[in-house]
């Protein structure tokens, strides 16, 4: 049985193990009023067949009404054969109607129609609201005639009557599932080439078929390429999905149209479970049949923190809780209640902001960043493994950060899906580039300008706004979202306009990556910005690893240490640039200082000496340092710091750039020497960048007169020397600055010195004489042992007392000065 409570009214309703289908054979529906359905047929010998469905209290009123009918050719009244069916049209339903005639072995009754006007017949049928939903199909006879055959009357088609009984014709607007006041539930898919679409209803998501599925009809359920259609939604069926026949699927299994397929717009979605079809495994995933859950967001407010003051932690929801030295019960640990448990480490690092590698569902295979679906996060990320509570813990993570001073960002991919998600069996042609997107290195690559696809990234970005609260978007693969329905460049790509411009997105932080997905590479592209996306900095990341390693020129590390203004000037400013030393793919900071092997070398790597780990004491300090240096050059540019999760306790993925090697977070490694000193240094930088905004926290550029550069001994730099490897600045406070007057008027700035030297050998450095009646007080020197390599009060130097202002730097060292008053 489909349902328990049918079994009152119909015992002998249907073999427990038979699974339902409906075919629809209405030629069309008006909808009248709310609760009112008007279907008018043609029949083959002329006249009109009108058929009006209601639904009244606990009952389903069918109102059949034959007008115009040339009753000459037929003696005698017309009786009506008919029957309910839900799974095949010429096996009916049992039913009880009294006063009627029925045939057992067919499950037909016959009802005789009763004059109405002088050329019009009626009858009316109830129904308990119960058994819906389900069709009425019938034909018309007389019952006197001696040729039952000829006596027969059907529709112009030739085919029974076929009417729809507790399900509507719906809507073609919002797409997915939506509930309306009157206690319906509608459904809308779009699919431009599916010339039929099945909706199947569970019972039970885990069984193997539906429990009940109903043909759209082209022509009722049908507005454009969208398909739609509504119900009551006390229904006991509990989850959804379509399957779709005809389209046509480049190069595709033909034989998909059996898969039972996810609605792109499902809110809250089942687990994609594997499911035996043919000889091969289908991933099944099905929508819910019900509201989003509620969600008090009492309290809440946005930190809206300015692009300037962010400094971003960079994390994967899954590995950084799940280890078990994470000290978290099994049900938290690896979920985003997780993340909420451990935001206090958020905040001893300095950081406000944290970025989340994909939390959309994904290929298991590939991993995140190749998407199912784009409407809801990952059952996996919840408590339970359950849908509701990975929408709520999700949404209690955000609250909880929001109150914490934290905003939280996601990572997003829009522009290519995993070869097992719904959209490629729904509509190929409208959503891929097909024949293009080889020639772009998969065929799953989404056509983001195409106006479906467009509307649905737009749909899913304000969804995350509305309903978790998001603070920003980090677009993965961001290049692709430039290109036209043929993989060409536009100059103006109507999606990215759209985001920049969108009255909901418009209020977020919109970054674009040019990762690219396939290659596991950077792509370097001009990135049209409206003045609103800001832009992961790939060359700050190359620039600045290749001076450590003593290559590249220091012009490019001049040009990164001030916001890259190459990239970000024309209306944006250095805080659009967001700067990183290591990411989720490739080498982590420990590894970029420990591997350099010939397969490494699109990392810019340098192992200091020895390949791998070692015991060689002049490797590690030298080691050591450089990782004090990536770290110190970091926070230190002008631009928004990035710092991925793990580089804080030097974890390692033994050299292996590739993403599925990175190991879950192991927080034991915290409490480390090194663990201890790097966390204790990063919290000084988040402190130094606050302190000193008025320097290295700006929305625009240094201008010419705050900032000096020096070569050795305070010669002029050597810009196009590619053998120079030292270079040093001064960066000159500004009373006045309109940035940073109007928030700390109280505090007096001064001028900073930084050097550094990425050569093999030590560098005598000469400072510039310091403002009058202040003296320059060490605050880093990278070479220096712990503790001493960094200090908030800073050190006096000796030979600066002595009237000599000079300073001698270790190889591979930076160093920070501050001027600061003599009597304070």
């Amino acid at each position: 049985m489909v349902w328990g409570e049918v079994t009152k009214n119909a015992p002998n309703f249907m073999h427990p193990s038979h699974r339902l289908r409906v075919l629809a054979q209405v030629a069309s529906a008006v909808e009248t009023t709310k609760t009112v359905l008007t279907y008018r047929f043609m029949t083959e010998i002329g006249g009109q067949v009108k058929v009006f469905v209601e639904k009244k209290n606990n009952k389903y009123v069918v109102y059949i009404e034959v007008s115009s009918l040339q009753l000459c050719a037929i003696e005698g009244d017309l009786v009506m054969i008919w029957g309910i069916f839900r799974s095949d049209s010429s096996c009916f339903m049992p039913v009880d109607i009294p006063n009627a005639g029925s045939n057992d072995k067919s499950s037909t009754t016959e009802t005789p129609l009763v004059q109405k006007s002088l050329d019009g017949l009626a009858v009316e049928l109830d129904f308990d609201a119960s058994l819906a939903p389900f069709y009425v199909s019938f034909l018309l006879k007389s019952p006197v005639a001696g040729d039952s055959k000829s006596s027969e009357i059907k529709s112009h088609m030739k085919a029974n009557f076929c009417v729809p009984v507790g399900f509507h014709s719906g809507h073609p607007a919002p797409l997915g599932l939506s509930f309306s006041a009157d206690g319906s539930m509608n459904f809308a898919l779009f699919s431009r080439s599916a010339k039929s679409v099945i909706l199947c209803l569970y019972d039970d998501a885990m069984a193997d078929k539906p429990a009940l599925e109903i043909d759209l009809d082209p022509y009722v359920n049908r507005s454009g390429h969208i398909w739609h259609a509504s119900m009551d939604s006390n229904m006991p069926f509990v989850s959804y999905g379509y399957r779709c026949k005809g389209a046509v699927q480049e190069g595709r299994d033909k034989s998909n149209s059996q898969h039972v397929l996810l609605d792109p717009y499902a809110k809250t979605i089942e687990d994609f479970i594997p499911v035996q079809h043919g000889s091969g495994v289908h991933l099944r995933c099905l929508g819910k049949l019900c509201k989003e859950p509620a969600f008090d967001w009492t309290g809440d407010v946005r930190p809206c923190l300015s692009m300037e003051k962010l400094v971003i932690y960079r994390l994967s929801v899954r590995r950084f809780t799940e280890d078990k030295s994470s000290k978290l019960p099994d049900n938290i640990a690896g979920t985003f209640s997780g993340i909420a448990e451990k935001l206090q480490h958020f905040k001893d690092l300095g950081m406000n902001a944290i970025l989340l590698e994909p939390i959309f569902p994904f290929d298991v295979q590939k991993g995140p960043y190749f998407p199912l679906h784009f409407f809801s996060p990952s059952n996996q990320y919840g408590p339970s493994d359950s849908p509701v509570s990975a929408i709520n813990s999700m949404k209690e993570m955000v609250k909880r950060l929001h109150a914490n001073g934290i905003e939280v960002f996601l990572e997003v991919v829009f522009t290519r899906t995993a070869e097992g998600a719904a959209l490629v069996e729904i509509d190929d042609f409208s959503y891929y580039y097909g024949k293009a997107g080889k020639d772009l290195g998969t065929r799953n690559s989404l056509n983001c300008n195409y106006p479906i696809v467009h509307q649905m990234i737009l749909d899913s970005l304000r969804h995350w706004v509305v309903e978790f609260h998001i603070d920003g978007f980090c677009f993965i693969d961001a290049s692709s979202l430039l290109r036209g329905s043929h993989g060409e460049y536009l100059s103006r790509p109507l999606l990215v306009e759209a985001i920049a411009f969108d009255p909901i997105l418009s209020k977020t932080k919109i970054i674009a990556d040019s990762w690219d997905l396939h290659h596991m590479v950077p792509k370097e592209i001009r990135f049209p910005h409206w003045k609103r996306w800001a832009e992961i900095n790939v060359k700050f990341c190359n620039d600045v690893r290749n001076f450590l390693r003593g290559e590249g020129l220091i012009s490019n590390l001049a040009t990164r240490l001030c916001g890259s203004g190459d990239i970000f000037l024309g209306g944006r400013g250095p805080a659009f640039s967001f700067n990183f030393i290591a990411r989720n793919f490739g080498l982590p900071l420990v590894d970029l200082v420990s591997f350099s092997s010939s397969e490494l070398t699109s990392q810019l790597s340098w192992n200091c000496g020895v390949e791998g780990p070692t015991n060689k004491t002049v490797v590690l300090e030298r080691r050591l340092k450089q990782t004090r240096n990536f770290l110190f050059i970091l926070f230190i540019s002008l631009g928004v710091p990035i710092l991925n999760m793990g580089d804080e306790c030097g974890q390692s993925s033994g050299g292996s750039p590739a993403y599925d090697d990175r190991k879950a977070f192991n927080w034991t490694a915290l409490e480390t020497g090194f663990g201890i000193q790097t966390r204790e240094f990063i919290s000084f930088l988040t402190s130094l960048r606050i302190r000193r905004s008025d320097l290295l926290q700006k929305r625009n550029f240094l201008k010419e007169e705050n900032i000096e550069w020096h070569g050795s001994h305070q010669s002029p730099p050597e810009w196009n020397d590619p053998s120079s490897k030292f270079l040093a600045t001064t960066l000159k406070a500004v009373a006045d600055d309109s940035e940073t007057s109007s928030e700390s008027s109280h505090v007096v700035f001064t001028d900073l010195f930084v050097a550094f030297n990425a050569a093999d050998h030590s560098q005598s450095i000469n400072l510039p004489p310091p403002p009058a009646e202040m003296a320059w007080l060490r605050l880093v020197d990278t070479a220096l042992p712990y503790p001493g390599f960094f200090s908030a009060d800073g050190d006096s130097i000796l030979e600066q007392m002595a009237g000599l202002l000079t300073y001698e730097m270790t190889s591979h060292s930076c160093v920070l000065f501050e001027a600061r008053s003599q009597s304070g």
